[in-house]
């Protein structure tokens, strides 16, 4: 971290004296890692039309979080990513197996899920106010080892996206030509569906549950009222995303305000932009 700290305190504000808040120093960078993942993983939850899905993966790492806690053997965050994994694959085999609508199928298994939660952590005369961080989140608390985390997380995400993307961008535009291509449908949506969970789940601490699905869908929004291809359309994504996260971060700290919020209003901002420019141009 030593580098990153070098480098900031390069810059001309008064955070960024030397020795001095390097709580919001990781926090900064923290957003640049978030950034990228987020911005990557807005562009297919986009093409897919998986934005109600999203948000029932942000539920069901709430209730993962809960059920992590109440597991001593083994760390909260990691007991969380397990059942958010298995959230996430039975959302996956119970909207392809049922003859319900989709939006239904994700809007009975989310709310399942969050009510699973609330009942976990209130059962016996729970205080749920211990969890009040969960749903708003607070990136000034992450630390290096954390930070960590969230690289190695990038990194493998990055991996999966060399891999994976050709075949997302296929079933996005047009499943029939992804069968007879010998791609599995079902798999890689699942595949997909397990990458977003571990992703939330991993970073709702820090985003918090009320915003995160705003983050993971703004991105991307702002990116196709604006891209001309599929490559402009990741790279604009995940510029929105970081420079959004960076001016947010620092903009919290001026305005007294959650980091969270800040972001989602000014990738809001922005969206409101570019749709004014798609029309404009239409």
């Amino acid at each position: 971290m030593d580098w990153w700290y070098f480098l900031v305190d390069l810059l001309p504000f008064h955070w960024a004296q030397p020795g001095y808040m390097l709580f919001f120093k990781n926090a900064l960078l923290a957003i640049l890692i978030i950034g990228p993942l987020f911005g990557l993983l807005s562009t297919m939850i986009v093409n897919n039309r998986m934005a109600f899905f999203s948000e029932s993966l942000g539920h069901g790492a709430f209730t993962g979080m809960v059920v992590g806690s109440l597991v001593g053997a083994i760390s909260p965050t990691w007991g969380a990513v397990a059942f958010s994994i298995v959230f996430a694959v039975l959302v996956s085999v119970v909207k392809q197996k049922a003859k319900l609508s989709t939006d239904t199928v994700i809007g009975a298994l989310s709310s399942v899920s969050i009510a699973l939660g609330i009942f976990l952590s209130t059962v016996n005369g729970g205080n749920f106010s211990k969890l009040n961080n969960l749903l708003i989140g607070d990136v000034l608390s992450i630390d290096p080892p954390q930070i960590l985390l969230l690289g190695i997380l990038l990194l493998l995400v990055l991996l999966y996206w060399q891999f994976k993307i050709n075949k997302l961008i296929t079933i996005s535009l047009n499943p029939s030509i992804a069968i007879s291509r010998g791609i599995k449908i079902f798999t890689n949506e699942t595949l997909f569906s397990v990458v977003i969970a571990v992703v939330v789940t991993v970073s709702i601490s820090w985003v918090g549950l009320l915003v995160i699905n705003s983050m993971l869908i703004l991105p991307a929004a702002v990116a196709r009222n604006l891209a001309k291809n599929m490559r402009s359309f990741t790279l604009i994504s995940v510029l929105v995303a970081m420079i959004t996260g960076i001016f947010g971060v620092v903009g919290s700290y001026y305005i007294g305000a959650s980091a969270s919020s800040c972001i989602v209003l000014m990738q809001s901002a922005l969206f409101l932009l570019s749709f004014l420019h798609l029309r404009r141009n239409a």
